[in-house]
Order: structure tokens, then C-alpha cells, then sequence
């Protein structure tokens, strides 16, 4: 087992994963939020530099190999548990987060019943594309939460006709609510458009795997 630096950056993402769930446990919203967002964020980022300094100092290994795909599924997983969770349940967010839970136990089923031979479902880039899309979009999921919580505090005591004032433009806005509310509804919806590219890329590549795998498992059987 060895011990390198891209492959230490790859174990601390791993147990930095459940940290997004438990950052709601212990503290309220929106700073749970503004954690899970830095945590994750920071994770992704050791994503792309244990891969690239593993290259650039040929310290590329097989427990490396073997625990950077798990590290980026239990980010992504543990992140969609979270974001769905805490959100209304809208199935715009619900059927695009199934898809891609789907995929990653399917393909993750599909490698552990290859054992030897799974090295023939090598990561393609159209996967890479996948994995960023993914990233991006929970991360940007997670700055909407921050912003839907700073509008809740920013209206807080105000009655509905105020709000409605506000938002026409027809009283100041003191507290900054128009802002926040744009900012609240773009972050949604570019990231629900980012999880459902993500959803599209999580089919295709899932599909291509079950392509290559095919002549495995009719030997198999």
C-alpha cells in the first residue's frame, strides 16, 4: 500500500464525503450551507489535483485507481442525499438525482461482477464531462440553498402586500430581497439545468459500460 501524496488527497475526499450530511447536523442553515458548499467545493478541486499531480510525478497507483472512483460517489451521493432532502421534493430535482443514484450502484454492480476483467469499463471522457457536470451542479444547488435562506431572513417579520411592494419596486429595498430572490431562482435553475445534463451524460455513459461489459456477461453465464 502506498502512501502518496495524490493518494493521500484522495482518502481525505473520501472521509470528507459523510462531512456534507453531518454539517446539517450541527449546525443551522444557512451556515450548514455555506460549509457543505466550501467543503464540497474543496473536495472537488483535490479531485482534479491528486489526478494531475499523480501524472505530472508518475505516482499513478492502483490503490489510487481503486479509491478515486469511490471518493467522487460518495461526494456526489452523499451531496444529492443531502440537496434532495432538504428541498420540496420537486421532481425536476428528484428524477434527474434518481438517474444518476441509479447509474453509480449500477456501474459499481457491473465492476464488482467483472472482478478481473473490469478493467475493460475504463473511465472515458465523456464520463469526465459526467463526473464536472455533477460537481457543478451540486455545488451550485448548495449556493441556492444559501441564498433562499438569506431571502427568508432578509423578509422575515415583512407581510406578503410589503413583500410584493418590494419585489415591483413601488418601496426601497432595504434588506436587499430583489437580489437575493434572483439570485435565489437563477441558482436553482442553472443548477437543475447542470444536474439534468448530468442526468443525460450518467444514461449515455451507463449505457456505454453495459455496451463493453456485454460480451463479459454472456461469457458469464
Amino acid at each position: 500500500m502506498t502512501w502518496t501524496v495524490p493518494n493521500i488527497l484522495t482518502l481525505l475526499r473520501l472521509v470528507a464525503a459523510p462531512g456534507l450530511a453531518v454539517m446539517f447536523l450541527y449546525f443551522s442553515r444557512p451556515y450548514a450551507d455555506w460549509f457543505a458548499l466550501m467543503l464540497f467545493v474543496v473536495a472537488a478541486l483535490t479531485d482534479w489535483v491528486d489526478g494531475y499531480l499523480a501524472r505530472t510525478w508518475k505516482q499513478e497507483t492502483k490503490l489510487g485507481a481503486m479509491l478515486d472512483p469511490i471518493a467522487d460517489k460518495a461526494m456526489v451521493v452523499i451531496a444529492l442525499m443531502v440537496i434532495v432532502g432538504y428541498s420540496s421534493m420537486s421532481p425536476w430535482l428528484v428524477l434527474p438525482a434518481t438517474f444518476i443514484l441509479f447509474r453509480e450502484v449500477f456501474v459499481s454492480g457491473l465492476r464488482e461482477f467483472l472482478g478481473d476483467t473490469a478493467g475493460t469499463l475504463k473511465v472515458t471522457q465523456l464520463a469526465k464531462w459526467k463526473t464536472t457536470a455533477q460537481m457543478v451542479a451540486i455545488a451550485v444547488l448548495f449556493a441556492q440553498g444559501i441564498f433562499e435562506h438569506y431571502l427568508g431572513m432578509a423578509a422575515w417579520g415583512m407581510d406578503q402586500p410589503l413583500v410584493d411592494q418590494i419585489m415591483l419596486g413601488e418601496v426601497e429595498d432595504l434588506q436587499g430581497i430583489r437580489w437575493k430572490f434572483e439570485a435565489m431562482v437563477w441558482t436553482g435553475r442553472v443548477g437543475l439545468w447542470l444536474l439534468w445534463i448530468a442526468a443525460a451524460l450518467t444514461l449515455i455513459t451507463g449505457a456505454d459500460y453495459l455496451r463493453k461489459a456485454f460480451p463479459h456477461l454472456k461469457e458469464s453465464t
